[in-house]
């Protein structure tokens, strides 16, 4: 099988869009270069589908190395027969291949092997063969100084037939098969440890059990973290009945033979210390592989959600970090995100002084030309946001409460310290709330995705895995909006296709050295950015009033040449056709098509020239929480509230209602009707309107419906 058979059993598109793809990989292209630039050869296959293309031809890789190593080493024993090569050869199941391996494989001396060792194979070989002998006579014939009577022979034999079946894979096949049918997972808590502290928040599964099947990721990685805490004790199993029977059909061929009974032995043997250990450990795993991808699918769908939240944009902006006892830190910043001042002002408790803190702040509104104010929603984020809704501007501000989750981690970060030596944290955290009302994708790129806290259970799925896959969401999210390049950061720029974080740093470097880039071209000045790199990133790189109007759009440069085509055809100047609605109408597209460029292209340049750099995020909103409602004690069952969703999960969402805690709304709550899918229904950041269900004070959960 070819690495393109074994993709397209997967992957529902035609096998030549899987082998251009797969050949665009192997010459370095990114996946956003390939999805946006060259839909024509990977029949419009989008950045989801090219990266599971790249993902199985590197497990096709994977296998094909394991496949060669499992048969070398068999070779080395000097076991490797025709058929077991075929077998192998012919297999592209992991597992199936692992089965094949198993009886070659390097293990501690077992039961069977000092049977062996004892001479005692010859007898299981005939309890095996099923034939008409009388078994409990014949052992008496392989008595020894190590094997003294018969039973010791049967058991001895017993041992090797067990590990014969344990290695037969048809056997293991079907018993997987019973697994993932029928197996069940339950619970038992450790009596010692169900006092102690944090033991409560896992009450639930002190005594649980449910089909393995049914059991959601979330509920599964939560008895998974229990066990790891020592809380419970967590098995799965199927009916021991149904796997002995199951077993006992493949194996014995021969009811009438003698050697039956002792067979069933081996049979049950082999079931509860082989294969039961083994196949139930296996599917634990492979559930757990399931549930980390269905979790780290929902942090990833929740961090471009985030990431792609919609900017203010190139505004001046006063960020607050609100506090109590250690005030409210004030930083202001100018339109490029830059600080000019900071200040920390006290208007709560214990301090109370109110007024100087309005002063301060008109003072700065004035004195900076402050055009927004970001609050950020941590500790007093409800009553800075009433404090500062008090004040009397001289012009208006628009207020906004942005979430401040991962601000602590930039603010200590080495990004943060290089960003500003000179201060502490708390200005930097400030610096942060601040951009990131002007710019989320350029700011929380800064921050490590997983200290962003919009995942479920992120420290107990697979952690190389949960890296890749967040890695990508930022790559999508980044590449899909563009940068301009004469502000971004180098960590926005390492994100770029085909840029990495050395060429983002040389790009910098180049940028304080040489000023503004002024057109695309100029990139290849860049140490170390040659034609390759070009190539993928130039398209998704913005320069704002640069010398070609087409420097500021998705155009890639490769192109240029067929947009002035264009132009002259209608008898216009490239900038006279950007935005054009009335004329690009004109261009047929098939007019363009070149060897290089087919008709999908075409039509996005098309499209990109009545829009030019048109950013896909929306406009930022401005909110209001409910004016009565500051904390959990303000909440009664029934209240309709505005709110905003600041989590999904699997099993619903998390909605800020202006409480410290945020309020749940199951999935079974979020509309009327069956609902598979959380994201069908919400986004993050979305703002929805709720109706409070249940509050319990004591616990700190709040139960909401979306289901008015």
């Amino acid at each position: 099988m070819t690495n393109i058979q074994f993709i397209s059993k997967i992957v529902a598109t035609a096998a030549i869009n899987i082998q251009k793809t797969v050949q665009l990989l192997s010459e370095d292209c990114t996946i956003p270069f390939i999805s946006r630039y060259r839909k024509d050869q990977t029949g419009n296959l989008d950045e989801v589908q090219i990266e599971q293309i790249a993902k199985l031809s590197k497990q096709y890789d994977e296998i094909v190395k394991r496949k060669e190593s499992i048969l070398k080493t068999i070779e080395e024993q000097g076991q490797l027969t025709p058929e077991l090569q075929q077998k192998i050869t012919n297999s592209f199941d992991l597992q199936e291949i692992e089965d094949y391996y198993l009886p070659f494989k390097k293990k501690k001396k077992t039961r069977a092997d000092v049977a062996r060792e004892y001479g005692l194979e010859p007898l299981a070989k005939l309890m095996m063969a099923q034939n008409n002998d009388d078994i409990d006579f014949i052992s008496t014939r392989y008595l020894n100084e190590n094997v003294i009577n018969e039973e010791a022979a049967l058991q001895g034999a017993r041992d090797i037939v067990a590990e014969w079946i344990n290695e037969n894979v048809f056997v293991r096949k079907q018993m997987r098969r019973l697994y993932q049918r029928k197996a069940s997972i339950a619970t038992q808590v450790v009596k010692k440890k169900a006092e102690e502290e944090g033991a409560q928040k896992f009450a639930h599964y002190f005594d649980w059990s449910e089909p393995l099947s049914k059991a959601p990721s979330h509920r599964l990685l939560a008895m998974l973290r229990a066990e790891n805490e020592g809380f419970v004790k967590l098995k799965i199993e199927v009916d021991g009945e149904e796997a002995f029977d199951l077993i006992d059909e493949i194996i014995i061929k021969n009811r009438k033979s003698p050697a039956v009974s002792q067979l069933q032995l081996a049979i049950e043997d082999s079931y509860k210390r082989l294969l039961n250990p083994a196949i139930s450990n296996e599917t634990l795993q492979e559930a757990k592989a399931k549930a980390d991808t269905n979790s780290i699918q929902v942090f990833a769908n929740n961090l471009g959600q985030l990431l792609l939240a919609p900017p203010l944009g190139e505004k001046r902006i006063l960020a607050i970090d609100p506090g109590f006892r250690s005030g409210c830190k004030i930083v202001c910043l100018d339109e490029k995100g830059d600080l000019l001042y900071n200040e920390t002002i006290y208007p709560h408790a214990p301090q109370n002084e109110t007024t100087m803190a309005m002063k301060k702040i008109r003072s700065m509104v004035n004195a900076y030309n402050i055009e927004a104010i970001s609050i950020g929603n941590g500790t007093a984020s409800r009553e800075t946001e009433f404090f500062i809704k008090k004040i009397a501007f001289d012009k208006p501000v628009q207020v906004f409460v942005v979430s401040e989750a991962g601000a602590s981690v930039y603010s200590a970060s080495k990004i943060a310290r290089d960003e500003f030596p000179n201060y502490d944290v708390t200005v930097r955290g400030s610096v942060s709330i601040g951009r990131r009302l002007s710019d989320p994708l350029a700011e929380l790129v800064k921050i490590d995705p997983k200290a962003i806290g919009v995942g479920q259970y992120q420290h107990d799925v697979d952690q190389n895995k949960l890296k890749e896959e967040l890695d990508a969401t930022v790559i999508r999210c980044v590449n899909s909006v563009g940068i301009n390049i004469n502000t971004a950061s180098k960590h926005l720029l390492s994100y770029v296709s085909g840029i990495g974080e050395k060429l983002a740093e040389n790009i910098v470097v180049y940028r304080s050295e040489n000023g503004a880039f002024e057109d695309r071209k100029q990139l290849k000045k860049v140490p170390r950015l040659g034609e390759k790199a070009f190539q993928q990133g130039a398209a998704f790189i913005r320069i704002h009033n640069g010398k070609n109007p087409l420097d500021n759009s998705a155009v890639h440069p490769e192109a240029y040449a067929i947009v002035e085509k264009m132009a002259k055809d209608l008898k216009l100047t490239v900038p006279d056709l950007i935005a054009n609605k009335e004329k690009t109408k004109l261009i047929s597209a098939e007019k363009y098509i070149t060897s290089e460029i087919g008709i999908l292209g075409i039509k996005d340049i098309i499209k990109e020239l009545e829009k030019p750099g048109l950013d896909p995020r929306k406009a930022a909103k401005v909110f209001e929480f409910d004016p009565n409602v500051k904390t959990i004690k303000d909440l009664r069952s029934g209240m309709i509230l505005p709110g905003i969703v600041n989590n999904i999960t699997a099993f619903g969402c998390f909605v800020d209602i202006g409480t410290k805690e945020s309020g749940l709304v199951h999935i079974s709550q979020l509309k009327a009707g069956f609902v598979s899918d959380v994201n069908e229904v919400v986004k993050l950041h979305q703002q929805v309107t709720v109706k409070v269900v249940e509050v319990d004070e004591d616990r700190k959960r709040i139960q909401l419906t979306m289901v008015l």
